[in-house]
């Protein structure tokens, strides 16, 4: 199945990465260098919606706790699944991710792309969980 993946993050090296990585397994990919050019394609709404976000926390301008939430109180991708892919992988980075309802987290200095593909595929085909994130 081909899924709709948003990537952002302000690394041009990692988001060209995994951008090569989902395309490269079928996947359409749209890539953002921030948080505020993920929110106005978000908000633009002519377009489907993505059904993963895979979003970095530490970002120039807003940051991806900041754009987490932005869409979380304008309603925006209601649909997506979202993923934190982050260095940042303290408790108090997971409790903070938990508050804004995503679906997974995955820590990049842990994870290969192939990784991070396989993981997000997986969060995308699965049912929602109750408690959202876990370290």
């Amino acid at each position: 199945m081909t899924y709709r993946v948003y990537l952002v993050d302000d690394d041009k090296f990692l988001l060209d990465l995994y951008a090569v990585k989902f395309k490269n397994a079928g996947h359409d990919v749209s890539v953002f260098g921030s948080g505020e050019e993920l929110l106005a394609a978000l908000q633009k709404g002519d377009t489907k919606a993505p059904d993963v976000i895979l979003i970095d926390l530490i970002m120039p301008g807003m940051g991806g706790f900041g754009a987490l939430e932005a869409i979380r109180k304008n309603h925006l991708a209601q649909d997506s699944k979202i993923i934190v892919l982050s260095n940042q992988g303290q408790d108090s980075d997971f409790g903070k991710a938990k508050q804004f309802a995503v679906d997974g987290y995955i820590v990049k200095a842990s994870a290969i792309p192939s990784e991070v593909l396989t993981e997000a595929i997986r969060i995308v085909e699965s049912t929602p969980s109750s408690t959202g994130v876990s370290p």
